[in-house]
């Protein structure tokens, strides 16, 4: 089963907001009392945001739909011609659908002997592989017969995904040299950070500068390592490159640099063409392709800047679907 966030069914306010209302209440999510999460939500982010958010993925959407689900059904039709009859593959979405409970329940009567899960967010964060993880457990274990389960919890390491990226990359690094690159990451509350931190090792600036025992699960070091895979294989030069975080939601510090700000800072010191990725993300969706790749742009242009461009997401690229097909045998079950 491949994972990933979810969508509104249709980018009509009602249908936004109800999505905003299935995605906010998740407490790992936002994580604050139930109480304080239901009044947050229901009375001030669903009505308020709901309107500005439809308008937003009224630009997104195709004839064919969401690009999240489409790139999502394509990756089940690819996958599935690669790992053949002996296994099935279903696309489910956290969020709306099609829903974690009703893939479960079509592999329950289809006679599967184990189940792979994999969360389609190359580094790991309780509230997206975590939050996936929790519902799958809820649902199964209500189960009588549970079949063996394996999660894939992050794959950001791979150099399949790596090349993926890189290889969109450099076509467009041919026809333009660029004078900096930007990793902008999806943010999330330094108290979410905080609290996956079991060792106290977690100081939120240089501890992410390499991956080690006590913060493997870390999502803003497995961030900075993954901006460091990129720019060794793309041969970038130090001081050319700055990982930063988007989409920050209320007053709460989140982690930091916030990409907005990092956008109008470069502009400001001169800088006149950047090479934006978005490698916390394997589709295209409202996050890249509106957020960074329209709206960065935007503020660039407004600060100074003269050329901003955004490296396509992997979506259903070839080297994608075979870093899936790896991702499932070498988790299958040994017979």
């Amino acid at each position: 089963m491949l994972v990933n966030l979810g969508t509104p069914d249709s980018p009509n306010v009602p249908d936004v907001r109800k999505y905003l209302r299935e995605f906010l209440m998740d407490g790992r999510v936002i994580d604050i009392s139930n109480i304080a999460r239901f009044l947050l939500v229901n009375l001030i982010i669903a009505p308020f945001r709901a309107p500005k958010s439809a308008k937003v993925y009224q630009k997104l959407w195709t004839i064919e739909g969401s690009p999240l689900k489409i790139f999502g059904y394509s990756n089940e039709l690819h996958l599935q011609k690669r790992l053949g009859e002996d296994f099935e593959v279903k696309i489910a979405m956290r969020y709306q659908s099609p829903s974690i409970a009703e893939r479960l329940l079509e592999f329950k009567t289809s006679g599967i002997s184990e189940l792979i899960v994999i969360p389609l967010f190359p580094q790991y964060a309780s509230a997206t592989s975590g939050s996936v993880y929790q519902k799958v457990m809820e649902i199964v274990s209500q189960w009588q017969i549970i079949p063996q389960i394996k999660f894939i919890n992050y794959f950001y390491q791979y150099p399949k995904f790596i090349q993926g990226f890189v290889n969109n990359a450099q076509k467009m690094m041919s026809e333009h040299d660029y004078e900096h690159f930007v990793f902008s990451y999806h943010g999330l509350p330094e108290r979410q950070i905080k609290k996956g931190d079991d060792y106290g090792v977690c100081k939120l600036g240089d501890c992410c500068g390499e991956i080690t025992a006590k913060n493997q699960f870390c999502y803003r070091a497995q961030c900075f390592a993954t901006t460091r895979l990129l720019v060794r294989s793309l041969g970038l030069k130090e001081g050319s490159y700055t990982t930063s975080f988007q989409s920050r939601l209320g007053k709460d510090p989140w982690i930091k640099p916030y990409s907005e700000d990092l956008v109008k800072e470069l502009a400001g010191k001169g800088i006149k063409s950047v090479l934006a990725f978005s490698p916390a993300f394997v589709s295209d969706c409202l996050e890249t392709t509106i957020e960074v790749g329209e709206e960065y742009r935007e503020l660039f242009e407004e600060h100074g800047g003269e050329k901003w461009d955004l490296v396509p997401s992997l979506n259903d690229q070839d080297s994608w679907i075979e870093l899936l097909q790896d991702l499932v045998l070498e988790n299958k079950a040994k017979n």
